[in-house]
C-alpha cells in the first residue's frame, strides 16, 4: 500500500470506531511516541502497542465522541487531527485534541508519533 492508502485505511477505521484493526496497519516492529513526560512516553514493538491500547481503554468509563480529520500527506508521512471527548474512571471528563503523524515504509505504520497538550491529561 501506499502512504497515501495507508493513511485512508487508518482514518477509516478509527472514523468506524475499529482501532483494534487499524492496529493491524502497524509493523510487528512499530514505534508509538507520546509527548515527553507522560507516562510510556515511548512504546517498541506492535505488542506493547496493543497493551497499552488495551490499558488505556480499559480505563474509560464513558466516550461522549471526538472526530478524525482528514489526512495529510507528506512523503512517507501523514498527519491526521484528531478529537476525543471521554470520562475516564479516575480523572473525569477529559476533551482532547492531537495531532497523529505516522511514519510508513513497506505499506506499514512504522513509527506513530501524538502531539497533544499534556496538561490537560492532567499531567
Amino acid at each position: 500500500m501506499t502512504t497515501q492508502e495507508v493513511a485512508d485505511k487508518l482514518v477509516g477505521l478509527c472514523r468506524e470506531g475499529k482501532y483494534e484493526e487499524a492496529y493491524g496497519l502497524y509493523a510487528k516492529d512499530a514505534v508509538s511516541v507520546e509527548m515527553p513526560g507522560v507516562p510510556n512516553e515511548k512504546t517498541e514493538g506492535l505488542d506493547n502497542i496493543l497493551q497499552g491500547f488495551a490499558q488505556w481503554a480499559s480505563n474509560i468509563e464513558e466516550a461522549h465522541g471526538g472526530t478524525v480529520g482528514d489526512p495529510m500527506v507528506v512523503g512517507n508521512h501523514f498527519v491526521v487531527p484528531m478529537t476525543s471527548d471521554v470520562t475516564f474512571k479516575q480523572g473525569g471528563r477529559i476533551n482532547m485534541e492531537e495531532f497523529c503523524m505516522y511514519q510508513v515504509e513497506n505499506g506499514q505504520i512504522t513509527k506513530a508519533q501524538f502531539f497533544y497538550d499534556p496538561s490537560v491529561m492532567g499531567g
